[in-house]
């Protein structure tokens, strides 16, 4: 519980508050002080002028009273330092100070300030106001406030503070206990749904948060994360029944024509050799299934070799174009060779003719009989160009980034891995593979690779 976010959060929020609130109370405070202070010496400064005129109006009487003036000031003590001696200027209950309590000099200048006095134990904020009788100084005036009652002054803030700061305490933990609710709720659907991925339940439903905020953006991601595991393992799936099926024909086919020739159901030399036809044929066909998954793994960990050769592509597609033209003759497809240049580049040759076979291939499988496939070599801007198109029944564009996606196929069959090795090996090579097609207009598949010409 203590290491959990919903008591972090909340904790550190408080935290904080209480660390701001007793910096900005003690920051106050000592404004207030320094505050009072000027207050209280610019009150007792006025007192003293004031009084120092009364007595001057009064030509120095000696029954001033001076009783009624600390009433009349709101409590502040009166003293008396006289610096002539034998000059009383007042007498009776006004206490005197002595002499080195006030500097002769400042009074002298007319300029005193406040100072400290400690008088029978108490300590007051006193000012000294010059006596004067024409030009001659007689003594001093010290009017002076007790440091209790400016004390009492800011003591009554500190209080004041105490109880806003207690109830602002209060209302920031209540704000971060549903702070650190709001916070946490999602994080802890994300974290469940998470131990639901974990366990293998991919299509669990991953809660959505309103707003732009982090926590959303981590739900998003994670949605993301799960449908992609999802498809993932569905084409996993996927992979598996096709390889299954793909391996299981071609060995059905071989292990059928094994049995008979052992068993001598199969005599004549003709078709003995025929049934070796059909023995070498599936071999060969689990030859390419095997070498395409190794070669899409290879792809996929980094660890293909990619050589460096002078390739005629002329010669090149006239070999694929070839390779080719039996399949087109039986299926009376329309299937043509355009080549606009001679190119002769340096790259692998032979998985550049791995890449224009995959996609003839795709072309094929995917046009009707009596259509039509047109393979075309050109060269442009230091790019060399080979186009596979095909009179088939297009592609949609939500499938068009999906159809080079490994074990992923449009009708379940086949392994889907012609198209996405295709492209890989493109880009192996420093080149790209781009579709362009619309449902019921056939599709264009373009091989591009750059012209790296060889050395003279």
């Amino acid at each position: 519980m203590l290491g959990s976010l919903r008591f972090r959060i909340p904790a550190l929020f408080l935290l904080g508050v209480v660390l701001a609130g007793l910096v900005a109370s003690v920051i106050a405070i000592r404004f207030f002080q320094s505050y009072e202070r000027t207050r209280a010496i610019g009150e007792l400064r006025a007192e003293s002028v004031g009084i120092v005129r009364l007595e001057a109006s009064q030509a120095g009487a000696r029954d001033v009273p001076i009783h009624n003036l600390e009433a009349a000031i709101g409590g502040d003590r009166i003293f008396y330092v006289p610096i002539v001696r034998g000059a009383q200027l007042f007498t009776g209950p006004l206490p005197q100070l002595p002499r080195d309590t006030v500097s002769l000099i400042d009074l002298e200048r007319s300029v005193p300030g406040a100072f400290d006095l400690h008088v029978r134990g108490r300590r007051y904020l006193a000012v000294a106001q010059p006596l004067k009788l024409g030009d001659q100084l007689f003594g001093a005036l010290v009017v002076a406030k007790p440091i209790s009652q400016l004390r009492s002054r800011w003591v009554t803030l500190v209080e004041r503070l105490g109880i806003a700061f207690g109830g602002g305490v209060i209302v920031a933990g209540l704000l971060g206990f549903y702070l650190s609710r709001r916070l946490t709720r999602p994080l802890l659907a994300l974290s469940a749904a998470a131990d639901e991925v974990a366990g293998g339940n991919y299509g669990v439903e991953v809660p959505k948060s309103r707003g732009s905020d982090e926590i959303s953006l981590l739900s998003t991601r994670f949605g993301d994360m799960a449908a992609k595991l999802a498809e993932s393992e569905q084409l996993s799936r996927n992979f598996l029944m096709s390889v299954s099926h793909e391996l299981r024909t071609p060995l059905t086919a071989i292990r059928g024509h094994v049995a008979a020739l052992r068993e001598g159901v199969i005599d004549d030399e003709v078709m003995q050799e025929a049934s070796l036809g059909v023995i070498g044929e599936e071999a060969m066909r689990l030859e390419r299934l095997v070498g395409d998954v190794l070669d899409l793994a290879k792809l996929d960990a980094h660890r293909f070799t990619v050589l460096q050769e002078e390739v005629d592509m002329e010669h090149l597609c006239e070999r694929v174009y070839t390779a080719f033209a039996e399949v087109a003759r039986r299926r009376a497809m329309d299937y043509r060779l355009d080549v606009r240049a001679q190119p002769v580049i340096v790259t692998d040759g032979d998985r550049v003719f791995q890449i224009i076979s995959n996609l003839l291939s795709n072309a094929f499988r995917w046009t009707p009989e009596g259509g039509r496939v047109e393979l075309s070599l050109s060269e442009d801007g230091g790019w060399v160009s080979v186009v596979v198109a095909d009179s088939g029944p297009g592609i949609s564009a939500e499938e068009r980034d999906r159809i080079f996606r490994p074990f992923w196929s449009r009708d379940g069959g086949g392994t889907g891995l012609g198209l996405a090795i295709a492209r890989e090996l493109a880009l192996a090579l420093g080149g790209r593979v781009e579709v362009r097609s619309e449902p019921g207009l056939g599709s264009r598949f373009e091989l591009v690779l750059p012209e790296q010409r060889p050395e003279e």
